[in-house]
């Protein structure tokens, strides 16, 4: 079975959470925030890849929504990270496109799979 475009961007989305909660450790001493980073931005993967599986639409629908909830908790981590000045500007601005583009796709996941459970 073909990778789908959302597992394919959560993935690649997950490999830079782990460089940089890599790089918060070892370049910041940051352990805390870093650590519920990269428990969040790893989750939607890992979910997304689990939802191909799903028992039934109601199982994949329910897999896509706490991805969903995920993402956007790994936006509000990546908030606080750059406020708190553990990221510059230019390191947040460089990786929330990415975040919102994927809460986007799962919104549209989840919007689409509920309208066609409602049939």
């Amino acid at each position: 079975m073909r990778e789908s475009l959302i597992q394919i961007k959560t993935y690649a989305f997950a490999i830079r959470i782990v460089k940089l909660y890599k790089f918060l450790c070892e370049s910041k001493k940051e352990f805390v925030l870093s650590k519920q980073l990269l428990r969040s931005g790893t989750a939607p993967g890992a979910l997304s890849y689990e939802a191909e599986h799903a028992q039934s639409k109601a199982d994949f629908l329910n897999k896509m929504n706490v991805a969903l909830k995920e993402a956007n908790e790994t936006k509000y981590w990546l908030f606080l990270l750059k406020d708190s000045k553990y990221l510059t500007n230019e390191e947040f601005f460089a990786i929330m496109p990415d975040c919102k583009e994927i809460i986007q796709m799962l919104v549209s996941t989840v919007k689409t799979t509920k309208s066609s459970l409602n049939r």
